[in-house]
C-alpha cells in the first residue's frame, strides 16, 4: 500500500514519531513543487535489488512532457538498482531531482553526466532567458571520465545527439554511449544518425550502446549498428522480426542495449506506468 502524507498512523507513539521523521525528510527532499498526491519514499516491491547491481545496465526513455513525478521515476530505477542507466527525453532538472531521491530515499549514490541538446522552456521549464536543458543523461554508480556530447548534423524534427562516457561495469572499464534517434517516419535522418554513431562506437573493442532508436530491428537504418554489435536480447536480430521483446506502449521494439565485445547474461523488459517506454535491463559479463 502506498503511504501518503495524509494517512493515519496507528502503530503507537514510537512508530508515529519515526513515521513523522520520515515524512519530514521526504518533504524536505520533495519541496513545494511536489505534485499533488505524490508518494514520498514509497516502499520498494518485494524482490527489489538491495544495492547497486555492478553488472547491470539499463535504458529508459522517461517520456517528456508526460508530467510524471520524479519520485516515482526514482522508485522505478531504485527497484532494479543498475550500475549504469541511460535516460532519454531527460530534463537536466528532473535528472538532478531523481538523483537526489535515489540517494536520499533509497541510499543509492550515482554520478551524473548530461547530454543536453536543447535549451527549451516548453520541454523543461525554467525562465525564458534561461530555459531548462533537455536531451540525454547517464547515471553511474562509479565515476565517469572522458565525457563527450555530439549533436547529429541533422536531428530531424528536433535536435538529437549522442553522449559517451567511460565508466566501470562488472568491475571493468568500458565505453558507454547513450542516444536518441529522430522520431518515427524520419527513416533517412535516422540512417545518417546511425552512421555517425557507428563510426564513434567502432573505435572501441568493448562498448555498450543504449538508447531509444525509434526503429524496429529489421529496419535498414539500424544496419550500421548491427554490423558492430548485438542487442542484449538474444532473440532480437535484424533477421528475426517479431521475436524481440517489445519496449513501448505501442508494442514496438525501439529501445536497445547494443553490446560490442561484451556478453549478455540475461535481459528483461520492465513494464512501467510512468512512461510510454518500458525499462530495458541487461545483466552483463565483461570478463
Amino acid at each position: 500500500m502506498r503511504n501518503q502524507l495524509g494517512e493515519a498512523w496507528v502503530f503507537g507513539r514510537g512508530a508515529r514519531w519515526c513515521a513523522g521523521a520520515v515524512i519530514a525528510v521526504g518533504v524536505l527532499l520533495v519541496g513545494s513543487s511536489a505534485p499533488r498526491g505524490a508518494v514520498i519514499g514509497r516502499p520498494l516491491p518485494v524482490g527489489a535489488a538491495k544495492k547497486v547491481v555492478p553488472n547491470r545496465v539499463m535504458t529508459w526513455n522517461m517520456c517528456n512532457p508526460c508530467k510524471q513525478a520524479n519520485v516515482d521515476r526514482a522508485t522505478e530505477i531504485a527497484t532494479y538498482a543498475p550500475q549504469v542507466i541511460g535516460l532519454q527525453e531527460a530534463c537536466a532538472s528532473d535528472v538532478a531531482r531523481i538523483r537526489d531521491y535515489l540517494e536520499g530515499l533509497y541510499g543509492l549514490k550515482y554520478h551524473v553526466e548530461y547530454g543536453t541538446v536543447l535549451q527549451k522552456w516548453g520541454r523543461c521549464g525554467g525562465v525564458p532567458w534561461n530555459p531548462g536543458g533537455y536531451g540525454q543523461a547517464i547515471l553511474s554508480a562509479a565515476p565517469m571520465t572522458d565525457p563527450v556530447l555530439v549533436e547529429y548534423p541533422d536531428g530531424g524534427s528536433e535536435d538529437r545527439g549522442y553522449m559517451a562516457v567511460t565508466t566501470t561495469v562488472d568491475g571493468h572499464k568500458v565505453r558507454v554511449f547513450n542516444t536518441h534517434f529522430a522520431q518515427r517516419r524520419q527513416e533517412s535522418v535516422r540512417a545518417e544518425q546511425a552512421e555517425v554513431l557507428a563510426k564513434a562506437v567502432a573505435r572501441y573493442d568493448r562498448a555498450i550502446v543504449v538508447g531509444d532508436f525509434n526503429a524496429t530491428p529489421e529496419t535498414a537504418e539500424l544496419a550500421p549498428l548491427w554490423a558492430l554489435a548485438e542487442d542484449t536480447d538474444p532473440q532480437c536480430r535484424p533477421t528475426a522480426f517479431g521475436a524481440c521483446d517489445t519496449t513501448t506502449d505501442w508494442h514496438s521494439k525501439f529501445d536497445y542495449v547494443f553490446l560490442r565485445g561484451v556478453a549478455s547474461l540475461r535481459h528483461q523488459v520492465h513494464l512501467t506506468p510512468y512512461s510510454d517506454h518500458d525499462l530495458l535491463q541487461a545483466d552483463l559479463d565483461l570478463n
